[in-house]
């Protein structure tokens, strides 16, 4: 089912998941347009992994339906798995095979008999040709992390779920592997990423959804979850004395200092600080903080149904 922003590459609808007492989806829905980069956020055990682990058919829900490009994941399921490319949250790999051989055995699994061109430009793209040749057991944690995701897109998949796959590695990774999943999202490829880098979602993704208690608690553009729970702030040191009365109803105590004032543009940072120099205030340093996904997941998490008050 197509939505009014285009066709739809992942469709969850009413999906449902018990482990035992934990209920891990709770009647989710969801749909992923085709050429998006999306994330999927949320908190430890809010049902992300259950998700993406239902999506590859690692795991049978208990009720509701999800599809990939169309395909049913039950009833369609080599279509569905064919056109899903998962690197997952764990370094799994068979340590007796080369970095190639990993890649060509995967390769195998999909029926993929002449995939050597293709594999020769992930490896390229992925920073990996001076490894091909080495045992998997030998490689380093992030060279692993590595062949996973080369693994994940071995199948030139339309979609590509990218589970957690900046945890734990350097920088050099993280600036080798979005350069190409960028190249990826341009060329048409459908991105979905769950990261608890929220800086990563930020600068990445056109849509964001939140997810507590196995359901999507918020869904929306970037900019207009920013827009919406988020705000600029001018932060100001002042050394010496105390924030002057016209300011002090809206200004937040930072500690140390610095204080936080909500602004609406560069006109209202003008006034702010022409308030501080009429008060005699001294402003030992100041800078303005855009809006962050950070405090707008922390302020959705909180006020979600079944959060901590």
């Amino acid at each position: 089912m197509a939505s009014a922003g285009g066709p739809v590459a992942v469709e969850a609808r009413g999906v449902r998941k018990r482990y035992g007492a934990v209920q891990a989806l709770a009647g989710l829905d969801l749909e992923v347009r085709r050429g998006e980069f999306f994330a999927l956020l949320g908190p430890n055990g809010a049902g992300k992994t259950t998700l993406i682990s239902a999506l590859g058919g690692l795991a049978i829900v208990d009720a509701g339906e999800l599809r990939v490009m169309g395909h049913d994941v039950t009833r369609d399921y080599r279509e569905a798995r064919r056109a899903l490319g998962i690197v997952p949250q764990e370094l799994v790999f068979d340590p007796f095979f080369t970095v190639r051989e990993t890649l060509e055995l995967q390769s195998g699994y999909f029926g993929l008999r002449d995939n050597a061109r293709w594999i020769d430009e992930l490896l390229d793209k992925l920073a990996l040709s001076g490894k091909a040749k080495a045992n998997m057991r030998s490689l380093s944690g992030g060279m692993k992390r590595r062949v996973m995701v080369a693994q994940a897109l071995v199948h030139r998949p339309p979609v590509i779920v990218l589970d957690e796959p900046t945890a734990g590695v350097d920088v050099e990774l993280r600036q080798t592997l979005w350069a190409f999943i960028r190249e990826l999202n341009a060329a048409g490829h459908t991105i979905i990423l769950t990261t608890h880098y929220l800086e990563e979602a930020q600068e990445l993704c056109s849509r964001i959804a939140m997810m507590k208690d196995g359901v999507i608690v918020a869904l929306d553009t970037t900019a207009s979850l920013l827009a919406a729970f988020s705000e600029r702030v001018l932060k100001v040191k002042l050394a010496g004395c105390e924030m002057p009365a016209s300011l002090a109803g809206r200004a937040v105590d930072a500690g140390a200092g610095w204080w936080r004032i909500p602004v609406a543009d560069a006109a209202h940072v003008e006034d702010a600080l022409a308030q501080l120099r009429v008060a005699g205030a001294t402003v030992e340093s100041l800078e303005v903080a855009e809006p962050e996904l950070e405090e707008v997941f922390l302020k959705i998490m909180r006020r979600a149904p079944g959060a901590a008050s």
